[in-house]
């Protein structure tokens, strides 16, 4: 019973330290995040993703980590920000390159529909083999992060993260190849 109770005044503990550190520096950190990516709507998502991640993490956080993890955080959100960012610019520029579209009179049947996109997608995952298929699906079907999934599915972090990555290269180089051809 002891334990229980300071377990849950560690929790407390932890809520008033992000509470009071989310009160004093949020502008602080809103800053940082718009600096980096000048659009103050993704900064203001991305700054209170970081809070409620910290709200619901298991790590152990003091006055003195809190700071550090913050702007970890916050670095890496802004730096997935940009890798999304380029692969959907990459892949609106294949498809505004693509042969299916000119200006000819097959314009809006020639182009691929949703449906034919998510068809293509589900012959690629297909492909891949039932462990990489399953994490695959958690990470995009579910958002789920790579060490959540670890948990899921009772694989070593290093070994979820090793089968999304080839599971992606797959999917990715089968999508590729299907709307291309």
């Amino acid at each position: 019973m002891k334990q229980k109770v300071e377990s849950e005044q560690d929790v407390a503990s932890k809520k008033c330290i992000i509470a009071d550190y989310y009160a004093n520096h949020y502008d602080e950190l809103k800053e940082f995040v718009i600096s980096r990516l000048q659009v103050v709507d993704e900064a203001e998502d991305i700054v209170q993703d970081i809070f409620v991640r910290l709200l619901q993490s298991d790590q152990m956080i003091s006055p003195v980590t809190l700071p550090c993890l913050v702007y970890t955080m916050a670095r890496n959100k802004v730096i997935d920000y940009w890798r999304c960012r380029q692969q959907h610019e990459k892949y609106e520029h294949f498809i505004r390159k693509g042969c299916w579209i000119n200006s000819s009179s097959e314009g809006v049947e020639s182009i691929f529909s949703a449906r034919e996109v998510n068809e293509i997608l589900e012959r690629g995952i297909a492909q891949l083999t039932e462990s990489q298929r399953s994490v695959y699906r958690l990470n995009l079907y579910e958002d789920m992060p790579v060490r959540q999934i670890a948990v899921v599915l009772n694989l070593k972090y290093k070994q979820a993260e090793k089968k999304l990555g080839v599971a992606r290269k797959k999917v990715r180089g089968f999508v590729e190849k299907a709307l291309a051809g």
